[in-house]
């Protein structure tokens, strides 16, 4: 039987990409003649119970950008980045695709960003809690901070999320979420945000 929050999801993302493939048929041309390289970014995340999956978004960065410079890491001004990606960063339109994702049932609507397979590595294993629900298009994180919040800050509100699941609070994440995207705040991880990679030793 399927639940409530799948019920939910499937009612906003069914609509939504139906709504939206015209526009991302467009902006994937743009990308297109921008930049050399594939419209569509694929990378393997991990969702839920640590089961790997293919995430999709609109690629905004130059082809193989995660193998030169910084890798993962993304600052504001990253010559990586394209200027048609630093607009569809502006305004979340590169994660569009994440829609698909939903409605194969890989993703959720709101719930913690899925991460990729190294960052799951060190996991301690109360952060494995994040694992516990599907991975979201935007989440209890997103809107409180999102990408400029410290790592371990950044997971510990996953964590409440994930205590603290219920379709109330994700109403809440969704009205949260338009006045961030309206405002583009946290979109880079900044001097003290997001993950950084172990040091060598």
């Amino acid at each position: 039987m399927i639940s409530p929050k799948r019920a939910v999801d499937l009612s906003i993302a069914l609509p939504a990409t139906l709504l939206s493939a015209p526009v991302v048929v467009v902006l994937c041309l743009l990308i297109r003649l921008e930049s050399r390289g594939k419209a569509i970014y694929r990378q393997t995340r991990i969702g839920k119970g640590g089961q790997p999956f293919e995430i999709f978004k609109l690629r905004t960065m130059v082809t193989g950008a995660e193998f030169v410079g910084a890798g993962l890491a993304i600052q504001q001004g990253d010559d990586r980045i394209t200027r048609l990606g630093n607009w569809l960063r502006r305004y979340s339109l590169d994660e569009l695709p994440n829609l698909w994702n939903v409605v194969r049932g890989e993703m959720s609507i709101v719930g913690p960003r899925p991460t990729v397979p190294v960052q799951v590595q060190q996991y301690t294993d109360r952060q494995r809690g994040r694992l516990a629900v599907r991975p979201g298009i935007t989440g209890w994180a997103q809107v409180n901070g999102r990408a400029s919040l410290p790592w371990p800050e950044r997971i510990e509100l996953d964590l409440w999320y994930v205590e603290h699941e219920s379709l109330a609070l994700d109403l809440r994440i969704l009205t949260a979420t338009v006045s961030m995207v309206a405002a583009g705040k946290g979109l880079y991880k900044g001097e003290t945000g997001g993950w950084h990679p172990p040091s060598a030793t």
